[in-house]
């Protein structure tokens, strides 16, 4: 798939475009993986999610999430760092690759960056499908 869509430039920015990618699809864009040597065998564990209340109060712990993470060197000598929410090794995995590859790995980033972009047009019609407008009505007396 080509994309018109520019990919991120910052590391954390990759990252977070392949952490938040469907595992299958990203599974889909990697069919093949680079000659890679696993230095961090995917491992789950779990991360402390934290939370304020209104955006803006105080910080405070507001659960654990499952949290999949990998690293793997390439043949170049590259090193990439994955982690994925949940409990998919395959993702975290491609994820580090990805990581390793950065801006090596442009036309899969636009792909996922434009497949984003549309996950979240789609969200955002559907919310605003939902908006109502209020009015008030002035009776005469009130006027």
């Amino acid at each position: 798939m080509q994309s018109s869509c520019t990919p991120p430039a910052s590391r954390g920015a990759r990252a977070g475009l392949a952490a938040r990618a469907p595992a299958a699809r990203l599974a889909a864009l990697m069919p093949q993986l680079p000659d890679h040597e696993i230095l961090r065998a995917p491992e789950i564990g779990t991360a402390m999610v934290r939370g304020r209340m209104g955006g803006t109060g105080d910080a405070f712990n507001l659960g654990e999430v499952t949290v999949t993470r990998a690293s793997v060197r390439l043949a170049d000598g590259a090193v990439g760092h994955g982690y994925v929410q949940g409990r998919d090794r395959g993702h975290a995995l491609r994820a580090a690759i990805l990581d390793a590859l950065g801006t090596g790995a442009e036309p899969i980033l636009a792909a996922l960056a434009a497949e984003e972009e549309q996950r979240r047009a789609a969200r955002a019609a559907r919310a605003a499908a939902t908006k109502v407008e209020f009015f008030t009505l002035v009776r005469g007396e009130d006027a």
